[in-house]
């Protein structure tokens, strides 16, 4: 598995190296936002370890760019505390994020179970989902919403399908990032919340497809009377 690594300090680069070629990793770097952008489209990694403060063209600009022409996996690498670069990654289409400083175990651990998703096998023997006016083809990874077609990220579809085959019950974040990331969410955990974000905004017009249940988690709603349910 070919991991790139953008991140301006040489040392970290060093040390990351070292530690996940022993995980079975083969380590690629570039320490700014050009090279990085860069090497990312001319070397075909199977996923980048992306930091947002970088000379010459910061993480969020080589992400934007990345993604006008990629759909390679991006792990975000944030400050810690810094929210809002959490949730700006997310919406600019990362697939998780590390806050630094971090155990390598675990930026080795989400690296693989970004991996496990994006380049699991076609579901050739589920059956199609249709719920409420939502129609999601498993094999094909496709996904209409009232006819219409709609495009999503991998994470998107997969957490569109555990709701679908959960229709009308309510799954909790952990449950969620148990099945995605296999890890519980932690309290400034973001991930799930953006990634429903942008599944409604592409699934719904006008309508409720998916519903947040306070406190408790999200719930796909199997009709509209369902959704205007309290």
């Amino acid at each position: 598995m070919k991991v790139l690594v953008i991140d301006d300090d040489a040392e970290l680069c060093d040390l990351l190296r070292e530690f996940l070629t022993r995980e079975s990793f083969e380590v690629d770097a570039a320490h700014d936002g050009e090279a990085g952008l860069k090497r990312a489209l001319e070397t075909g990694p199977d996923i980048v370890v992306l930091d947002v403060m970088l000379p010459k063209a910061d993480g969020f600009t080589v992400l934007r760019r990345l993604r006008e022409k990629s759909r390679v996996p991006v792990l975000m690498l944030t400050a810690r505390g810094e929210d809002m670069d959490r949730i700006l990654g997310l919406e600019l289409g990362a697939d998780d994020y590390l806050a630094k400083p971090f155990n390598p175990r675990e930026l080795a651990a989400r690296l693989r179970a970004i991996l496990r998703r994006v380049q699991a096998p076609p579901d050739t023997q589920s059956p199609v989902l249709e719920v409420n006016g939502v129609r999601l083809l498993p094999a094909s990874r496709e996904v209409f919403s009232e006819g219409r077609p709609v495009e999503l990220t991998t994470f998107e579809f997969d957490i569109l399908q555990v709701l679908m085959r959960a229709a009308g019950r309510v799954l909790s974040r952990d449950a969620l990032m148990e099945e995605l990331y296999q890890r519980k969410a932690s309290p400034f955990d973001r991930s799930i919340d953006v990634h429903v974000s942008h599944l409604r905004r592409k699934l719904e017009a006008g309508r409720t497809v998916i519903k947040t249940v306070r406190g408790v988690g999200y719930q796909f709603c199997r009709s509209g009377e369902e959704a205007a349910e309290p």
